[in-house]
């Protein structure tokens, strides 16, 4: 199919961009919801980059999910006549703060067992009590009597 070249480079700069697009399967669609370009012409864009192996896709409930891959971004560098440290938006590390970590210091109010109230056991002393003697008189499951 005849794709402008305006239309393809479009296609994919966004591609390239997020490093990820979705297309809905329909082939009637004036355009694509996020590029100003023929939802058809995107499709078939895809379909081109993937018979390739510079995209990945994945068809579920009626989208089509393309994945660029490490092949596919060597391309585009090149189509695009972009620099070698611009990555795809999926590509790029988050800096994310660090976890909080919880502690008596931070949680005054929090579950404490330092106050010895709670499972204390006697130092010397054997798990449960002296006391305790089950008694087993025979039977066979749900507790019936042993017939004689």
């Amino acid at each position: 199919m005849y794709i402008p070249t305006e239309n393809r480079k479009a296609i994919s700069k966004a591609l390239f961009k997020e490093g990820v697009l979705v297309a809905k399967k329909d082939y009637n669609a004036a355009r694509h919801p996020e590029i100003n370009v023929p939802n058809l012409q995107v499709i078939k864009a895809m379909q081109s980059l993937t018979s390739r192996g510079y995209v990945k896709t994945q068809f579920s409930w009626q989208y089509y999910y393309y994945i660029i891959t490490d092949e596919g971004i060597a391309y585009l560098r090149e189509y695009l006549n972009l620099p070698q440290d611009v990555v795809p938006a999926t590509f790029k590390k988050v800096a994310r703060p660090a976890a909080p970590r919880f502690g008596r210091s931070e949680r005054p109010g929090g579950f404490r067992r330092d106050d010895g109230g709670y499972r204390r056991r006697d130092e010397g002393r054997k798990e449960g009590a002296d006391n305790f003697r089950p008694e087993f008189r025979g039977g066979f499951g749900r507790g019936r009597p042993q017939q004689q």
